[in-house]
């Protein structure tokens, strides 16, 4: 995709410190309005800094951060929300003792005095993941996993962002549910949502994206279509060693193995056919 002059998100060398660890160094990355891109990387390469900083979690002691046209380093994640971003975390962080219709409401939280809206929205939340329909009064912190990052997604969805950052959305789920995800996500991002996307499973991440940026040691080390690095595997090890994990695919139900019983029978069926 050719760049534009008004992308929905530029990052032009930002450097981040942890006390005195510096853990981004010169970061750049540009998403354009509609794009859905990979950020991959080792742990500890950066990634989880990269949309901290982005969502205004952690503020980048040098460099600019754009959004929608709107210098946003530094800003506090109230204010960057209120631009059209979402931050769909690492490990979900949702409100355990709250229920999942009280989790979708938060996420509505800037925009709460439009109770029609937020109607609105829940429903199509519940449309969406119809599960969490079922589970709508239950406490989140007694979902499974898989419902647990549903509810995340769709919490995050609530206050119909123009950007969305994910990361790490399969961490700890059943290979169904991930591409069950993925392809809500890859949906969101159809309907006009931009998506900057952390992955563990590199090449699931790819197959999703349009293109991808390498972070190593807290630097982009590269940039690339997503197709041709999914076609370079050498390339992806060099960069990304064991963290380039295959994609999940779903397991097979293990054949139950022949009782003594069943044995017999198929013994005997067989003499049956040789006596013939």
């Amino acid at each position: 995709m050719p760049e534009s002059p008004d992308p929905i998100l530029d990052v032009d060398s930002i450097d981040v410190f942890y006390g005195p660890i510096q853990a981004l160094r010169g970061v750049s990355l540009r998403l354009e309005r509609g794009e859905m891109v990979a950020l991959l990387g080792v742990n500890g390469a950066g990634k989880t800094t990269t949309l901290r900083a982005i969502s205004g979690l952690l503020s980048p002691s040098s460099g600019r951060i754009v959004i929608d046209g709107n210098e946003a380093a530094g800003l506090p994640a109230n204010r960057v929300v209120r631009l059209g971003v979402a931050h769909l975390p690492e490990g979900r962080e949702l409100f355990p003792e709250m229920s999942v219709i009280e989790n979708l409401h938060l996420g509505h939280w800037v925009a709460r005095q439009d109770k029609a809206r937020q109607k609105e929205l829940t429903d199509q939340m519940m449309d969406l993941f119809p599960r969490l329909r079922e589970r709508a009064t239950q406490a989140s912190g007694t979902l499974s996993g898989g419902e647990q990052q549903m509810l995340a997604v769709a919490r995050a969805l609530m206050s119909e962002p123009k950007l969305l950052l994910v990361d790490e959305l399969s961490l700890g789920l059943a290979p169904i549910v991930v591409r069950q995800l993925f392809e809500t996500i890859k949906e969101v991002n159809r309907l006009g949502t931009a998506v900057l996307l952390v992955e563990q499973f590199v090449h699931l991440a790819l197959e999703y994206t349009s293109r991808a940026y390498v972070l190593a040691r807290g630097e982009v080390e590269m940039e690339g279509n997503s197709k041709e690095l999914l076609a370079s595997p050498d390339l992806i090890a060099a960069y990304l060693g064991s963290e380039a994990a295959p994609p999940p695919k779903p397991r097979r139900a293990p054949r139950k193995p022949a009782t003594a019983s069943a044995a017999r029978r198929s013994s005997a069926a067989r003499g049956r056919k040789t006596a013939r």
